[in-house]
């Protein structure tokens, strides 16, 4: 046998048991990382619970602090609203007096409870407004639109927008929106929808009675002079009670109901 080979053969079988001995250690190690692996892509990923998350439902169309949609506004912003109103939408919504079904699909399960906490975390959000643009229109128009939110039409009982919303058109606690801020798509939508009755509101719902009060014109005229508005310094709503103009009577909720 050649000399110069035994060592050679010696150091292989003992390197080769070597190599066998640590693949014997080893092997349960790397088993043991895999089905931990395994066991962490399994495992559902840990949510935070907190209301910024709970919302995300919310802040995926109306945006992270309910600023709304940029540039059409077609989400609206929910951000300072009265959190009152906000939980009645939410409920509208719930109950089937507003359609549109990615909302309805949203609150289908959600307590009351649950609806107010939502409605006061938007309520208390501070958000930038971002003006939407508006199409040209004449001067007559901008000026029937200035007549309508300010003064109304009481040659065909038209109410004015001021009356309800505030002479900042900021809204009026407890629960009346502020139009201040909205685009004019959003605007006209809406008052379509009280049209169609697609968005409603419990008796008295002076919305719709207005809204198949005024002219497509009207509607127009209305959704321009609004979207030009620049927002006020102040976004919060006005306090219950500063409203200068009188409703008509067929606006106000009481126990003979509504005669419009």
């Amino acid at each position: 046998m050649n000399w110069f080979v035994l060592p050679h053969l010696a150091w292989s079988g003992l390197a080769s048991r070597a190599a066998i001995a640590l693949l014997v250690v080893c092997a349960p190690l790397a088993a043991a990382r895999a089905a931990d692996a395994v066991s962490t892509a399994d495992a559902p990923p840990q949510v935070p619970d907190t209301i910024q998350q709970r919302v995300k439902a919310c802040s995926t169309c109306h945006g992270v602090h309910g600023e709304g949609s940029p540039g059409d506004g077609v989400f609206p912003r929910l951000a300072g609203k009265p959190a009152a109103y906000l939980a009645q939408q939410l409920a509208y919504f719930q109950h089937g007096l507003r359609k549109y079904a990615p909302m309805e699909y949203t609150v289908r399960q959600l307590s009351p409870a649950y609806m107010e906490e939502i409605a006061a975390y938007f309520s208390a959000q501070e958000a930038p407004y971002h003006q939407s643009p508006v199409p040209s229109v004449s001067a007559a128009v901008m000026e029937r639109g200035k007549q309508l939110v300010e003064r109304g039409d009481s040659t065909r009982g038209i109410p004015s927008c001021v009356s309800c919303h505030g002479e900042r058109l900021t809204g009026v606690e407890p629960a009346m929106p502020g139009l201040a801020g909205l685009s004019y798509d959003y605007v006209s939508a809406q008052i379509g929808s009280w049209r169609t009755h697609t968005r409603a509101a419990k008796s008295p719902d002076c919305m719709a009675i207005v809204a198949n009060r005024l002219r497509d014109s009207d509607i127009t005229a209305v959704a321009a002079w609004l979207g030009s508005l620049p927002p006020p310094t102040d976004m919060h709503a006005q306090p219950a009670g500063v409203e200068k103009q009188v409703l008509p009577g067929w606006c106000v909720a009481s126990d003979a109901g509504v005669t419009p």
